[in-house]
């Protein structure tokens, strides 16, 4: 059934409003995805999704009416809402008149980690919206059982990492800790080596058994991988740049490491 809304009052013009910002985010365990793309994404991926949105502009989009025919609206709670209503909770310049409202649950330490062969990205204050989504969709393309998000990290619930993520957001778990040194005793504890990358370190990542079991730390943008959690790690790696460029964006740096870690593995 499709609920016709005209009011900029109505509960899910405001609770979409709403979820513009971190806070009610994380108080309502909610995010949205908008776009063709990231919608048939969250759909395909068995999202707990718990509204749709959509306008008329969704079916002059192509692969918009294609979309619309696919979905189950027995399934969602579907509302149909004026393009003018559609611009006022959009995130993006271009709207393609369709959004998702979805519920999330954070998984726990013991969700991601497997018997062997772990492969877990640890990210430590990244960002930018764009490098982090970046990241998880990379994680999700080279086979990582999961990610740790700590503390003064971007959110990852954040639209524009949503967007970035291009759906990979449904496919791998997230952990989030308050602390990153907090999450390195626990993978320890687990007897996951932790390794970060550090412009200091000796070896470089081609030098690095990646058939054990790891965590990956990548650090700011700006100032690297924290002093607090060099100190905890176990290992220190850096990529070999023969070139005059000092370093590498954090997504291109991890997406290299990433892809060594792949072709170890895929070499056994």
């Amino acid at each position: 059934m499709i609920e016709m809304i005209t009011s900029s009052s109505n509960f899910i013009i405001k609770e979409v409003k709403a979820l513009h910002r971190k806070k009610e985010r994380w108080t309502k365990k909610s995010f949205f995805v908008e776009g063709i793309r990231a919608v048939k994404d969250c759909i395909d991926s068995n999202a707990n999704i718990s509204s749709l949105v959509y306008s008329d502009m969704l079916s002059s989009i192509n692969g918009g009416k294609e979309l619309f025919n696919e979905l189950d609206l027995g399934k969602y709670k579907t509302n149909y809402i004026s393009d003018k209503l559609f611009a006022e909770i959009s995130d993006t310049e271009k709207p393609q008149g369709i959004l998702a409202v979805v519920h999330y649950d954070l998984k726990k330490i013991d969700d991601i980690v497997r018997k062997n062969e772990n492969f877990i990205i640890l990210l430590d204050r990244v960002q930018d919206p764009g490098n982090m989504g970046t990241i998880i969709r990379t994680a999700d393309a080279f086979g990582s059982n999961g990610i740790i998000v700590t503390e003064g990290c971007v959110d990852i619930f954040n639209p524009k990492t949503i967007r970035a993520t291009m759906g990979s957001i449904f496919h791998i778990p997230i952990v989030h800790y308050k602390n990153a040194n907090e999450a390195i005793k626990d993978l320890r504890a687990r007897d996951i080596t932790v390794i970060s990358t550090s412009l200091d370190a000796k070896a470089y990542s081609f030098d690095v058994d990646f058939k054990r079991d790891f965590a990956l730390v990548i650090g700011n943008e700006a100032s690297g991988v924290s002093d607090e959690v060099i100190d905890d790690s176990d290992m220190l790696i850096k990529i070999p740049m023969p070139g005059k460029s000092e370093s590498l964006n954090a997504a291109i740096a991890s997406s290299v490491i990433m892809y060594e870690v792949l072709r170890q593995r895929l070499k056994t």
